[in-house]
């Protein structure tokens, strides 16, 4: 019997649902809440920006090099990257399917290994965090019998 793990992520919730074979439907495995990608960018940095001295009579300020909110995104891609490990690692699924916000899947994609990248069946770049299992049942149709 195959196991399909199904993700269902944005920067700032993710879902893992299984299904155990046709017509056993969907199976909530694990949730995970990344609050830190809902903050604003204010609350993400401990303070001002420093300024350094230019040329002339002026001052600059520092820019950071890695925009608060993307690298919270970016952390937030690693664990759900390293669960997918684990699963693949212990044998819990044969197969993945991504259903993933457009501006994260670039994120979870660069953050998984080549070994979970080749079970990765079908992609979807939709945010369905907030669907209910029934509506997500019935957009996963076309890839999987449930």
């Amino acid at each position: 019997m195959s196991i399909t793990w199904i993700l269902v992520a944005n920067a700032s919730a993710a879902y893992l649902y299984a299904n155990y074979g046709p017509k056993k439907g969907l199976q909530k495995v694990k949730e995970f809440r990344h609050d830190a990608s809902r903050e604003k960018r204010v609350g993400l940095v401990s303070d001002r920006p420093g300024s350094n001295k230019s040329n002339g009579n002026g001052r600059g300020a520092y820019i950071p090099a890695t925009d608060p909110k993307q690298h919270e995104a970016h952390n937030f891609a690693c664990r759900l990257a390293r669960e997918l490990e684990q699963g693949r690692t212990t044998n819990s699924y044969q197969r993945l399917i991504l259903v993933v916000s457009a501006p994260f899947i670039g994120l979870i994609n660069s953050s998984l290994g080549s070994h979970v990248h080749n079970l990765v069946s079908d992609t979807f770049e939709k945010d369905y965090t907030r669907a209910s299992e029934k509506n997500l049942t019935r957009h996963l149709e076309s890839c999987i019998y449930l």
